[in-house]
């Protein structure tokens, strides 16, 4: 079993990476959406490299039952070599752990702990205008646009516009509780939290994922740290399923 150790690490690698990749969406957990095609090529790649792993160990093998009753000093130096590689297929296996768990268990998107892992800061900076809305309220918007108008907007297009926006919940030790995203540049590694204070409504359940709909209370000067976090005074609050990629691209 040793010898096909590395060929069975290979496929399930790839057996892991094709999952998430090709036959399901998860793959929106981890990284962001244009890197779809090179996951799938990798995972393609992988499953090459285990077959002809694979063909090469069933070759080794004949070859080794071809020459079974070759002489003795044959024989020990055979012994020798098997000696030499023996540990090398015990590493691999170590790799069938973490490859097993993607395949069987993928892991949750990030979520409230990685947001208390780090407090997002605000200079002053990028303030100016912003383009009007769309008519009709409720607007949809991403947390990224609501707080960079929150911000940033010296005109202020928000003001008095019914705005709704997705996230999951997070808390403060008193109580306070916002509506949370986490924003990617390329992958879930470089994730950084977005998020908006929620008043005049009830707290759910950390970690949910819910629609809010409101009105943004301004608050601060423009681009100071007195305006982060910005403010939604809520009129509806809806519980929802986790959309299929749960982060904002940055």
């Amino acid at each position: 079993m040793r010898r096909y150790g590395p060929a069975l690490v290979l496929v399930l690698c790839a057996g892991a990476v094709l999952r998430i990749s090709l036959f399901s969406e998860l793959y929106l957990r981890y990284v962001q959406p244009g890197l779809r095609p090179y996951l799938i090529a990798s995972g393609v790649l992988l499953l090459a490299l285990g077959t002809v792993s694979a063909v090469a160990a069933d070759r080794a093998a004949r070859n080794e039952v071809r020459h079974e009753h070759a002489d003795e000093q044959d024989e020990h130096a055979h012994g020798d070599d098997e000696h030499d590689h023996s540990h090398s297929p015990r590493v691999a296996w170590l790799l069938v752990v973490p490859a097993l768990a993607l395949l069987l268990f993928p892991p949750p998107a990030l979520g409230s702990y990685s947001v208390e892992r780090e407090t997002a800061k605000y200079a002053a900076q990028g303030i100016g205008t912003f383009p009007a809305l769309p008519e009709g309220d409720p607007v949809d918007l991403t947390l990224s646009q609501f707080t960079s108008r929150a911000l940033y907007d010296s005109g202020r297009t928000m003001k008095g516009r019914t705005i709704r926006m997705t996230g999951f919940v997070t808390k403060d030790d008193d109580g306070t509780w916002y509506l949370t995203r986490l924003l990617i540049s390329c992958c879930a590694a470089d994730a950084r939290p977005d998020k908006i204070e929620i008043r005049q409504s009830d707290a759910p359940a950390v970690d949910s994922w819910v629609s809010v709909t409101g009105t943004w209370i301004p608050k601060g000067k423009l681009g100071s740290d007195e305006a982060w976090p910005p403010v939604l005074a809520a009129t509806d609050v809806r519980q929802v399923e986790q959309p299929e990629n749960p982060y904002e691209k940055r």
